[in-house]
C-alpha cells in the first residue's frame, strides 16, 4: 500500500484574490471578511494622513504640523482658562480635544513631542476632573501622566495620591506618593513637591492611626 503525501502550495506561488472594496467617495477600504477589519482601517488611516502631503509620501522624521501644534497649544490655554474660571467640564472638554490631537499625530512625528503634549493635558484634565469631584477618572489621568513624563512631573504624583486618598486607598496612595519622591529626588523643589512631601506626610499619620486602633 502506498500512500501520497501532499504538499502545501508555496505562498510565494499562490495568489488569493480578497474581497476587498473601496469607496469611490471616502476612498476608504473594506472587507466582509472580519479579520481584515481592522488592518484595512489602518491602512485607510495611513492613506489620509498621507493625502495634504503634495507627493504623497511622509516627511523626515523630524517635521512637525505647526497648525497642529497650534491647535493643540490652543486648546490648552483655553482649558487653563476655564479652569480658572471652575467651569471644570468646559476644561475637560477642551483638555480632550487637545488629547486626541496630540494622540493622533502621525507616527513619524517625534514620540517625545507627543509625550511631552500628552503629560501635560493628562495632568491638567486630572486637575479638572477633581474640580467635580470625578476621582478614578482624575487618578487614571494622572497615571498616565506620570507614564508619559515620570520626571518633572510632580503635579501628577500628587494628583494621583490625593485622588486615592479621596476614594480611601490610604495605602495604595503611599506607595505611589513615596514612588514618587524616589523618582523626583531632590531634583525637583519649590511649591510642587512640597506638597507631595506633605501628602506623604498626611498618609503616614492616617495609616499610622490606623495601626494604632
Amino acid at each position: 500500500m502506498t500512500t501520497t503525501t501532499t504538499t502545501p502550495p508555496d505562498p510565494l506561488e499562490t495568489f488569493t484574490l480578497l474581497p476587498i472594496t473601496i469607496s469611490p467617495t471616502s476612498k476608504a477600504l473594506s472587507s466582509p471578511l472580519p479579520h481584515l477589519t481592522q488592518p484595512l482601517t489602518d491602512l485607510t488611516t495611513l492613506q489620509r494622513s498621507l493625502l495634504p502631503h503634495p507627493t504623497q509620501t511622509p516627511p523626515a522624521p523630524s517635521a512637525t504640523n505647526p497648525k497642529r501644534t497650534a491647535q493643540i497649544q490652543k486648546m490648552h490655554s483655553q482649558g487653563t482658562t476655564s479652569l480658572r474660571k471652575s467651569s471644570h467640564q468646559e476644561a475637560i472638554q477642551l483638555f480632550t480635544y487637545g488629547l486626541e490631537m496630540a494622540l493622533t499625530r502621525p507616527g513619524w512625528e517625534p514620540i517625545a513631542l507627543v509625550k511631552e503634549e500628552a503629560a501635560m493635558l493628562y495632568r491638567d484634565r486630572a486637575q479638572a476632573y477633581m474640580g467635580v469631584q470625578m476621582w478614578a477618572e482624575a487618578a487614571a489621568d494622572a497615571e498616565c501622566s506620570v507614564e508619559c513624563k515620570r520626571t518633572g512631573n510632580s503635579k501628577s504624583w500628587w494628583r494621583r495620591g490625593k485622588c486615592l486618598t479621596e476614594m480611601g486607598r490610604w495605602g495604595e496612595a503611599g506607595r505611589w506618593v513615596d514612588a514618587g519622591l524616589e523618582v523626583e529626588g531632590e531634583k525637583e523643589g519649590g511649591k510642587e513637591r512640597e506638597e507631595l512631601v506633605g501628602l506623604g506626610r498626611e498618609i503616614r499619620e492616617v495609616l499610622e492611626r490606623e495601626r494604632g486602633r
